[in-house]
């Protein structure tokens, strides 16, 4: 889908699909990056959400106790969702929401979505506190973090 713009407006110009960019003045300048989408490896239908949410809610309330006995936050409810774009969420209520196809990670890379979700709890944004609590169950949250990133969004 491509739309066209006079050179001296200020509209955006769809060049590919999820890029846009704006035109001001003649000059192309990125207003958003580029969003690669990435082929699904695991399944995602609705079914599948059905059949294993209360898996998926079993294993996050195991590990959320777990990890929580060492950070001690309190927290609302646990929430499994079937989201396409998320791993998981901390809202400003407290309730945390997880992906069912959490179940499909490496444990380490389940275990890591928890804490950082966890960590929310305390720190609602991505400041160096936040990633000094995180440290505190994962050093090397750096790599994990990456990885998650590379490899993770394959299943959703």
């Amino acid at each position: 889908m491509k739309m066209k713009t006079n050179h001296q407006s200020t509209s955006p110009l769809l060049l590919k699909k999820h890029q846009l960019v704006w035109i001001i003045n003649g000059l192309k300048k990125n207003r958003f990056k580029k969003i690669r989408r990435v082929k699904k490896t695991c399944r995602s239908s609705s079914k599948d959400y059905k059949e294993k949410k209360e898996i998926a809610r079993k294993l996050v309330k195991e590990k959320v106790e777990r990890f929580n006995s060492f950070y001690a936050f309190k927290f609302g409810r646990i929430s499994i969702r079937n989201q396409r774009t998320r791993w998981g969420s901390c809202s400003s209520k407290k309730n945390l929401n997880f992906n069912y196809r959490i179940i499909y990670l490496p444990e380490r890379l389940a275990d890591y979505i928890i804490i950082h979700e966890l960590c929310h709890l305390k720190e609602l944004n991505h400041t160096k506190k936040f990633w000094a609590l995180v440290s505190k169950t994962f050093p090397d949250y750096k790599s994990i973090n990456k990885e998650l990133r590379t490899n993770g969004f394959k299943c959703l």
